[in-house]
């Protein structure tokens, strides 16, 4: 299958897990297919990019794995994702890496993810929490920046303060995340 052939196929793709889950698995089953789909997904300004991170997640929830030749690619283009359905999914893959260079035993995310991408994993995690989006992307980049806080210690005093400073002003679920957030910062 070709980028382009990519491309068409995901037109097809809605909010339907079938659908996302049914193109992830032709992805799976083709790993050159992974290449061409984050550049679909990077290609920011264009509606076709949210479908294409939404088979994004699908796939980094099935093999993680997959991603790691991509990482360089994958970490630069991030921050420049802005469509809400896109930095949702984006932001749970981020949680995904995150999780998974913490997790034990060892993996291969540990190996191959560098202190370069995990900044600049935090620095998107950090831009998306501050700005106006959805409560899932800040919820979930709450979780990753918990988390890289282990590593870098400037983050834990960061994220207190935007937490705190937009605590009052967040949603139910919002203040939710940031309670539990801030209790694991005690």
């Amino acid at each position: 299958m070709t980028k382009e052939e990519l491309y068409q196929s995901l037109d097809y793709v809605n909010h339907s897990r079938e659908k996302r889950a049914e193109m992830s698995s032709l992805v799976l089953n083709n790993l050159r297919l992974v290449r061409p789909l984050m550049e679909i997904a990077f290609n920011v300004d264009n509606p076709i990019s949210n479908r294409a991170s939404w088979v994004l997640e699908f796939t980094a929830k099935e093999n993680l794995n997959y991603i790691i030749p991509h990482l360089d690619f994958f970490t630069k283009n991030i921050g420049r994702v802005h469509l809400d359905s896109a930095v949702r999914p984006m932001a749970k893959i981020c949680e995904f890496l995150v999780k998974a260079y913490f997790a034990q035993p060892r993996s291969e995310i540990q190996k191959n993810l560098t202190d370069h991408h995990l900044e600049l994993i935090a620095t998107t995690c950090f831009d998306w929490l501050i700005g106006e989006h959805k409560v899932a992307a800040k919820a979930y980049s709450m979780t990753s920046l918990l988390l890289l806080g282990r590593k870098f210690d400037w983050i834990h005093s960061e994220l207190k303060v935007i937490i705190e400073q937009n605590y009052h002003n967040g949603s139910a679920a919002y203040k939710a995340r940031a309670r539990h957030t801030l209790a694991k910062l005690k």
